[in-house]
């Protein structure tokens, strides 16, 4: 692939090439601008100004742990009790990545995060998939959702919220998570009856292992049998584990600058992006979360070049091939395909 190799015009480069971005946060994404706003129509105790609302939504680079990040999402999830709030912060996520020539995106939220002044499950998955919905026809970007339960909820809310999110299934909700404190509930088969709830309505099954446990701690989501993993780059550290992915097609939803922060990894540079994929394990690469990680997915793409040390030709299969594993239809990924492949002939 020719790419430009000024600075200035390789970044350029990356800003046009169209990209797939499989795992993004919504509460970890809103614009400054927005959370300023929602702090003063909601009259909530948040920062007035720029500078501070950057710092209270921005975690620090590296954080001490993984608690002094999940305290960059108080903020957010604070702000977004209600479905005006949902539908216009997930309307600017999608122009935000449609003007960095972002042409599918999967957006992801916890539904039972934002019921703490009454919003019911149906309104607020609702205004999610109005916003999406509605940015998708001015951007022209594909956009689906994606609903994260949480290891801490009770297993039968879950089931709950399973059976809720697949009713949404015509709105573009098509896939089903699980995420957070692995290190206090380790075991996704607690939500068993959820993960089979949401298989049962159609949902595509996704789980996030790995931030916490190592390798251990990604097989132990295999046994939910998702078709991807959210993180997971301590694959690396257990080759049966590599070739159990690889045997069955799972893949790895990578986000290098988030796992830096987290303390996943010791540093960008040293993720395993690059290893993971030259191995034939399946990995997409993604931001997680664009504000809390202040990060963009061209800013991701110009690091997995510059510390990474991926080649150009890797970056592009890495993207092109997420795709392939993405929770749309098979018509929709075909105009896509047909869009990347076009873009890419243009550079050998």
């Amino acid at each position: 692939m020719d790419v430009p190799r000024d600075a200035a015009a390789r970044r350029a480069w990356l800003r046009a090439m169209p990209k797939a971005e499989l795992h993004l946060h919504l509460d970890g994404s809103l614009r400054i601008e927005t959370a300023l706003d929602l702090a003063r129509t909601r009259g909530a105790d948040a920062p007035r100004d720029v500078a501070g609302m950057r710092a209270a939504l921005v975690a620090p680079m590296p954080c001490r742990d993984q608690a002094e990040l999940l305290r960059a999402f108080d903020l957010p999830i604070a702000l977004l009790q209600d479905a005006d709030a949902l539908e216009r912060v997930t309307s600017d996520l999608v122009e935000t990545k449609a003007a960095e020539g972002v042409r599918y995106v999967e957006i992801r939220w916890g539904p039972r995060l934002h019921l703490a002044r009454g919003l019911s499950l149906a309104d607020g998955i609702a205004a999610v998939a109005r916003g999406a919905r509605d940015a998708a026809a001015r951007t022209g970007t594909e956009v689906q959702l994606i609903c994260t339960a949480l290891r801490s909820d009770d297993p039968e809310a879950n089931v709950e919220l399973a059976e809720m999110a697949a009713r949404f299934r015509t709105d573009g909700l098509t896939g089903w998570d699980l995420a957070g404190p692995e290190q206090r509930y380790p075991d996704p088969t607690l939500h068993a009856a959820a993960f089979a709830a949401a298989r049962a309505g159609g949902l595509r099954i996704t789980v996030h292992a790995g931030e916490l446990g190592g390798a251990p701690q990604v097989r132990r989501a295999l046994a939910i049998d998702p078709e991807r993993i959210a993180h997971g780059p301590s694959a690396i550290d257990d080759p049966d584990l590599c070739r159990e992915l690889i045997e069955r097609g799972i893949s790895l939803d990578l986000c290098p600058t988030s796992n830096w922060q987290a303390g996943i990894v010791p540093s960008i540079a040293s993720h395993p992006l690059g290893r993971l994929h030259r191995a034939g394990v399946k990995v997409t690469l993604s931001t997680d979360d664009a504000t809390v990680s202040d990060l963009s997915l061209t800013d991701e793409y110009e690091r997995a070049l510059d510390q990474i040390g991926l080649e150009a030709d890797e970056l592009w299969a890495i993207n092109r091939g997420a795709l392939d594993v993405a929770f749309a239809d098979e018509p929709t990924l075909d105009r896509l395909r047909a869009e990347f492949d076009a873009w890419a002939s243009n550079f050998g």
